[in-house]
């Protein structure tokens, strides 16, 4: 008589190429329904403790297949085809420390513009204040808060040698050619 083991090796290997033809109306890929078939055997062996001995064997193991099927295709869903690894170089974190000295640069620049400059620019350009109440809010005509507003501009982007509007926001990511920031 043999072991309950070596009985459901047996009935295991006997249910293969039912369990193959079931993978293969699932995948139409005859390697994507060998390497299903070959989990749910898996799955099988290591679960050979929870098989109910009497039960219908065969749609135990269809019912792990089937398992093993649909949480392959979840997960493949959420998957994206990048063989030229395109995407998967789009996805680079920037470095951090470049915005926090960015910051500190700016601060320091906005630090030592005249007061007036820097109240109005910060009351437009920060606080969201229009010229006209940012001239109510200094006690002066809107033109001067206008002229204001660009000397500071101006002074900013001068100390902080800022050309055009490529010139903000991150630094580009960093590549085995590229130059290292600050570097000639």
């Amino acid at each position: 008589m043999s072991t309950p083991r070596a009985e459901f090796e047996k009935m295991l290997v006997a249910t293969i190429p039912h369990l193959r033809a079931f993978a293969r109306s699932f995948t139409n890929d005859g390697a994507r329904a060998d390497d299903l078939v070959q989990e749910t055997l898996v799955k099988a062996w290591n679960s050979m403790h929870s098989f109910t001995p009497g039960t219908n064997f065969r749609a135990w193991l269809f019912t792990i297949l089937r398992n093993a099927y649909f949480s392959q295709h979840r997960k493949l869903r959420r998957e994206v085809d990048d063989p030229h690894d395109v995407h998967t170089n789009s996805l680079a974190v920037r470095p951090e420390q470049y915005g926090h000295l960015d910051l500190i640069d700016f601060r320091a620049a906005l630090g030592n513009l005249p007061p007036d400059q820097r109240e109005a620019l910060l009351l437009v350009g920060a606080e969201g204040f229009s010229y006209e109440e940012a001239a109510e809010i200094c006690g002066c005509a809107v033109g001067t808060i206008k002229s204001r507003v660009n000397r500071a501009r101006t002074r900013l982007s001068e100390v902080l040698d800022v050309a055009g509007a490529s010139d903000y926001g991150t630094e580009p990511l960093m590549t085995g050619g590229s130059k290292a920031r600050g570097a000639s």
